[in-house]
């Protein structure tokens, strides 16, 4: 009898009350115990009878499987609605952007808000990884850039950095389909080589419609020996992005492996991380043969298929950029 009636206060008191709409937020740091839980739950009026909800969460197993995070929690939520909620892991998530084309040291600093890390702490724990890309991450390599797939994703604040780059990681595996891979072998390339090649693409196009032409163009060069003398390839040597690159600068780095004005072929690897239009581009350039481009103000490019048509172009496309106002033609 005295079981049943403690069954009964048990399920009465780990009910919930009407829908109200409103949250309370709760932090379970990492670590904790499922008494300084219980305690949380107190001090926030969602738990009212903390040895009942204990030994409720003792006999479920839950006092040991509640996961660390920041979660909402419905102001009338019963017990068992809020220990499902913990054990399961339903957290506040956080929408994380990475643009397509953004460097290792960029996406870095967006790794590190979403993570609550010091930036210096994820660019070390990336720069380690860097060196265990294809043993611990199963990557083409040299490193991870360009395999930490541009996308919007949601994520707990203080997500484990490593969970984090698993599921950009595996985000970019899911590019790779069937179709794709049986393209990758016809042209007898590497998945590095391929993903070097989209990085570039990417760096060079400002209009998706372009970017197989701009693909072609280098799949062109490769196939006759030319050097591929891409600016983004040597800004990356440099380390900083110019807002114009002077002989000076290629120059400057002319022993670098990605400089691609003097060193022939592609670079050692990636140089950014290409989204899946230029991954496309690259396994699949279009039909022409072009073997120069140069940029207009407007985003598009010149293609042409000569030296003498080339600086042709340039020429052209500098009475453009000369006729911008000259903080525009400055941004560019």
């Amino acid at each position: 009898m005295k079981r049943a009636l403690l069954l009964f206060l048990l399920l009465l008191v780990a009910c919930g009350g009407e829908p109200s709409g409103e949250t309370v937020e709760i932090t379970v740091p990492r670590g904790a115990s499922f008494h300084h839980v219980t305690d949380s739950l107190v001090e926030h009026d969602l738990v009212r009878v903390p040895i009942l909800f204990r030994a409720l969460a003792r006999v479920r197993g839950d006092d040991r499987r509640v996961r660390s995070g920041r979660y909402a929690i419905p102001a009338e939520a019963g017990w068992f609605e809020i220990l499902d909620q913990m054990v399961a892991g339903r957290m506040i998530s956080e929408a994380m952007t990475i643009p397509e084309g953004w460097t290792l040291q960029q996406i870095a600093v967006r790794l590190a808000q979403v993570t609550e890390m010091e930036d210096a702490e994820v660019h070390a724990a990336l720069q380690g990884w860097d060196l265990e890309a294809e043993e611990r991450w199963d990557l083409p390599g040299p490193g991870l850039e360009g395999y930490l797939f541009p996308d919007t994703y949601q994520f707990a604040p203080g997500t484990p950095l490593d969970s984090v780059v698993r599921v950009m990681i595996d985000r970019y595996r899911s590019v790779w389909t069937p179709e794709r891979r049986a393209r990758l072998e016809a042209l007898g390339w590497s998945e590095g080589e391929l993903m070097t090649l989209a990085s570039i693409v990417q760096a060079e196009a400002r209009r998706t419609e372009e970017m197989p032409i701009i693909a072609a163009v280098f799949h062109n060069r490769l196939r006759i020996g030319y050097l591929l003398q891409a600016d983004p390839t040597v800004q990356y040597a440099l380390g900083e992005r110019r807002s114009r690159l002077l002989y000076a600068d290629i120059d400057s780095v002319a022993d670098h492996p990605y400089n691609t004005y003097t060193q022939p072929g592609l670079p050692p690897g990636p140089i950014g991380a290409p989204g899946e239009d230029a991954v496309e581009a690259a396994l699949f350039p279009a039909d022409v043969d072009y073997l120069y481009f140069v940029a207009r103000p407007d985003g598009s490019h010149i293609f042409t298929r000569t030296l003498d048509e080339h600086n042709r172009a340039r020429v052209q496309a500098r009475r453009e950029w000369d006729r911008l106002p000259d903080a525009l033609s400055r941004d560019q």
